[in-house]
């Protein structure tokens, strides 16, 4: 890497927490991890028992926040107040990094999934205006997540354009998910090098790693719910080769495995890093 340093909010290899976990993780707290990831709507004002539980956890790694409902693209208004209770968990946990997904998830109601936004210059316009709000509310900036969708509803800008276009117009951070990038690279017959290679490098604060579903040949479905495949793995290599030992985060929602399996994978995370690492090194020797 040339010029300055990123500031990324942590290091290292990461883990999603889930409940499915928490009381094995509990039992024997990985060294491997370095930090965890959690959605605030799953959280915000959990007490008792369960409370107590996170706060195990948040005593013991750095934390980042992954919403999954503040629906950015949606038709509907913003909704400030799920924000403030947002920024309100942030300085109760002394969590500093909020991300989101650049997408929708209803309009007034909620749909419990990703929608794509139209990738339209005036959908640029509308929803970087939201995040710009929205940093105003946090008082921090955010970051953004690629998503995986299936079914574009417009295209006058391609993914990257449309991509690139928001985190300028609302110039805010980006959160790279290596798996969504695979996922749409087949879906919509893209090259996924391309994609990634294209992005930000200022921008980037870290990755998601995940596995999905083989639907067909033609067809992946983005379902946090198995191992990360080859061309996951070879992507990243790839991103680390690029854009040098980004902090990592696996996720895992469901179909969980045994601990050790999932901490495999965080091994495999960091020595990847830690290869990129001396190769860099050699090159600046060279």
């Amino acid at each position: 890497m040339s010029g300055k340093a990123q500031q990324y909010p942590v290091s290292g290899a990461g883990l999603g927490l889930r409940r499915g976990l928490m009381n094995k993780l509990m039992a024997d707290p990985p060294p491997e991890i370095d930090f965890m990831e959690v959605a605030p709507e799953n959280w915000i004002r959990v007490g008792g028992k369960l409370g107590h539980k996170f706060r195990f956890f948040t005593e013991r790694y750095p934390f980042l926040l992954h919403g999954l409902s503040l629906s950015i693209g949606a038709p509907s208004a913003l909704n400030e107040t799920l924000l403030r209770d947002i920024r309100a968990f942030m300085e109760e946990h002394g969590i500093e990094f909020y991300s989101e997904h650049l997408s929708f998830c209803g309009d007034n109601g909620q749909l419990y999934d990703l929608m794509p936004i139209p990738f339209t210059d005036d959908a640029v316009k509308y929803v970087a205006e939201r995040i710009r709000r929205a940093q105003d509310i946090l008082g921090r900036r955010m970051a953004v997540e690629n998503v995986s969708y299936y079914t574009p509803t417009d295209t006058s800008l391609s993914e990257i354009e449309f991509t690139l276009a928001v985190l300028e117009e609302a110039d805010c951070d980006l959160l790279l998910d290596i798996n969504n990038i695979v996922v749409n690279s087949i879906n919509h017959q893209y090259d996924a090098r391309e994609f990634m290679l294209s992005m930000p490098r200022e921008r980037i604060k870290y990755f998601h790693l995940a596995g999905h579903y083989v639907e067909a040949p033609d067809l992946r479905i983005d379902t946090h719910g198995a191992a990360v495949d080859e061309q996951s793995w070879q992507l990243l290599a790839e991103a680390y080769a690029h854009f040098g030992s980004v902090p990592t985060l696996l996720e895992r929602d469901f179909n969980f495995p045994p601990v050790e399996d999932l901490l495999d994978e965080v091994r495999q995370i960091k020595s990847m890093q830690q290869a990129a690492e001396e190769s860099m090194r050699e090159s600046a020797h060279g």
